[in-house]
């Protein structure tokens, strides 16, 4: 439930609630190019599909970046991207993704934000370190005009911009997420002692109680299989 729903509708919707709050960015016909596509880039490249974005992925990953490709997205490496888009949004939990040898590629104008970790994804430092103007745009956007003329614009200082310049996830999702965290500290707290050290995978049954809350609140009801269709697929 986590990855799917937090991090895919989460963090999809979430990031551009920040992005268009702080720009007031028109996404229709603009290039947006997605690093990472991982469930959070997914939820990312998905709203910005249904925006009416070009959206360009870049991934290290190839099963990733063939899932990519297969859902109608242009997939390329970073370098060959820089030149092209007009918002780059960063969703691959590393460091460096987006680095000052890509930002001199960019266009006059080109946007940079971070979903994925820290302040660490877009390298801010060696942006401030080449830039030679750097100036307060707006309230959660700083301006950087490089040697070679062009400008360009980061969005909150390059930390997780659904957080820093938006309020995060929906509750009809965090509920979801706390709803795991505390069934599964129930459970450690019940049978932890019979458990070896060790990292766990959430419990499927733990993941499809959580689920079924979820769709009884939401007044969704689901079939259930019969006991022989049950045998049939576990016999």
């Amino acid at each position: 439930c986590k990855h799917l729903f937090d991090n895919r509708y989460g963090t999809g919707q979430s990031v551009w609630d920040g992005i268009m709050r702080t720009t007031n960015l028109n996404v229709a016909g603009s290039t947006v190019v997605v690093a990472g596509y991982g469930w959070c880039g997914k939820g990312v490249t998905m709203r910005a599909k249904g925006l009416g974005a070009k959206v360009i992925v870049t991934e290290v990953d190839p099963v990733r970046a063939i899932e990519a490709v297969m859902d109608g997205f242009t997939v390329m490496p970073m370098e060959k991207a820089a030149p092209l888009g007009d918002l780059f949004i960063t969703v691959t939990g590393c460091r460096d993704v987006v680095t000052p040898a890509h930002m001199l590629l960019m266009k006059d104008g080109a946007m940079m934000c971070n979903a994925g970790h820290f302040d660490v994804e877009v390298d801010v430092a060696g942006l401030h370190a080449m830039a030679v103007e750097h100036y307060e745009a707006l309230r959660n956007i700083e301006g950087y005009r490089l040697e070679n003329g062009r400008t360009v614009f980061l969005l909150a200082e390059g930390r997780l911009v659904n957080l820093a310049a938006g309020d995060g996830h929906p509750v009809e999702i965090m509920d979801m997420s706390f709803a795991l965290q505390a069934l599964c500290a129930l459970r450690l707290a019940q049978k932890g002692r019979e458990m070896p050290p060790a990292l766990y995978d959430v419990p499927r049954d733990i993941d499809g109680e959580v689920a079924l809350r979820k769709l009884t609140a939401l007044g969704v009801k689901i079939d259930t299989l019969t006991q022989e269709q049950d045998q049939y697929l576990h016999g």
